[in-house]
């Protein structure tokens, strides 16, 4: 009985050590997160909760009456990581960070300047109200 205990409890130990090595961030996997997410979605927005400039990115893709796929770094465990491997991959550290169709458009002033001249609403392929007017 005292050996099956001990099995169990070796069995405890690496299940929990195994799981937590899944759980925790590695460069290399907080870059393939990056990357699989930027390449499995129309449009992608790496953001914090509670940056107005993230807001504001964001907003513009509800005027187009458009959902992005939301990354709150602040809100997940290895949000620093990803955002370490945001910077690694386009240069910048700074959040908002939008990709369109896996292309990188830049941070809230680029998102908000490609909306206002047409040229978000070609990069998504949908009609602006302008342009249905016509």
């Amino acid at each position: 009985m005292a050996a099956r205990a001990v099995i169990l409890s070796i069995l405890v130990i690496t299940i929990a050590a195994s799981l937590s090595w899944v759980s925790s961030s590695s460069p290399e996997s907080a870059s393939a997160f990056v990357k699989k997410t930027i390449s499995s979605h129309k449009i992608v927005v790496f953001s914090k909760s509670y940056c107005p400039y993230c807001r504001r990115a964001k907003n513009v893709f509800k005027q187009l009456s458009q959902v992005p796929h939301v990354v709150e770094l602040d809100e997940r465990d290895d949000g620093s990581d990803i955002q370490d491997a945001i910077s690694d991959i386009v240069g910048r550290r700074t959040v908002p960070q939008v990709f369109i169709n896996g292309k990188h458009i830049g941070g809230s002033d680029d998102t908000v300047e490609a909306y206002e001249s047409g040229e978000l609403a070609k990069l998504l392929g949908i009609a602006t109200k302008d342009e249905d007017e016509l």
